[in-house]
C-alpha cells in the first residue's frame, strides 16, 4: 500500500530490535529506510528520533563525519519539537544522541545529555533507566572515572528496569557493574555480575554484547591470575 506512516513504524520496531542487540549494520540500514519513509510520507513526529538513533547506529559503526552530521540534525528536529511544547519524548531522543556524544569522545556532551535525559523523564521511568545507565558508562570512563558515581547510577538504573523486565538494559547494568568492580580490583563481586550478563545475553542471543562481556571475562581472569 506504500504507506508511509505505517512502514516508518514498521521500520522503527525492527530498527529498535536490532539497536538493542547490537546489531549496529542492520540496524542503521532499517533507520535509513525509515527516514526516507518518513521524509517521503512528511511524517514529522517521526523523524527526531530515526535521526537521533542513526546518529548512535552511525557512531557504533565507526563513521564519526555521519554521525556528527545526523547529531547535529537530530539536535535542530529536538529544539523545534520542544518549542512547540511536544516534551513526551525528549528523555528517549537525549538518550541516543548522548551515546552518540559517548562514543565521540565527547563526553562533556554526554554529561549534559544524560543529565536532560533523567530530568526529562519525571514519569517515564523506562527513558530514565536508559539515561541513569548512560550516566553509569559516563562515568566509567577513563577520562572521566568516578566509580562512586558509576556504582550509582547503574544501581538507580537497575532499580527501574528490574521490576519493569527491562532484561538488555538489566543485562547492561551487570555488565557494567562487572566491569567496574574489575577495574576496582574487586574481583569476586565482578565475577557475579558478569557472569550474570553473560547468562543473559546468550539467552536473549546478544552476540554483540556476549563478545564484549567474554572480553571483560577474560580480562578478569587475567586479573585475577596475576594477583
Amino acid at each position: 500500500m506504500h504507506h508511509a506512516n505505517t512502514l516508518s513504524l514498521v521500520y522503527r520496531s525492527a530498527a529498535a530490535l536490532h539497536l538493542l542487540r547490537g546489531n549496529w549494520e542492520k540496524a542503521r540500514s532499517l533507520l535509513e529506510r525509515m527516514i526516507k519513509e518518513v521524509r517521503r510520507g512528511k511524517v514529522i513526529l517521526l523523524l527526531p528520533e530515526a535521526i537521533a538513533a542513526s546518529a548512535w547506529a552511525l557512531a557504533q559503526l565507526g563513521a564519526a563525519s555521519d554521525a556528527l552530521e545526523r547529531f547535529g540534525e537530530a539536535e535542530q528536529l529536538l529544539e523545534a519539537q520542544e518549542a512547540r511544547g511536544l516534551v513526551g519524548k525528549s528523555g528517549w531522543l537525549l538518550e541516543p544522541l548522548g551515546r552518540t556524544c559517548l562514543l565521540l569522545g565527547r563526553l562533556d556532551q554526554a554529561q549534559r545529555l544524560g543529565n536532560r535525559a533523567v530530568n526529562a523523564s519525571p514519569h517515564q521511568p523506562g527513558f530514565a533507566a536508559h539515561a541513569l545507565h548512560l550516566l553509569g558508562d559516563i562515568a566509567s570512563h577513563p577520562d572521566r572515572f568516578d566509580a562512586a558515581s558509576s556504582e550509582a547510577h547503574y544501581r538507580q538504573a537497575l532499580a527501574l528496569a528490574e521490576p519493569r523486565g527491562m532484561r538488555p538494559l538489566i543485562a547492561h547494568c551487570h555488565l557494567g557493574l562487572g566491569t567496574l568492580y574489575r577495574s576496582r580490583g574487586d574481583y569476586h563481586t565482578s565475577r557475579g555480575h558478569l557472569a550474570t550478563a553473560e547468562t543473559m545475553y546468550r539467552e536473549m542471543d546478544m552476540q554483540f554484547w556476549l563478545e564484549k562481556t567474554g572480553s571483560e571475562i577474560r580480562a578478569l581472569v587475567s586479573s585475577t591470575t596475576r594477583r
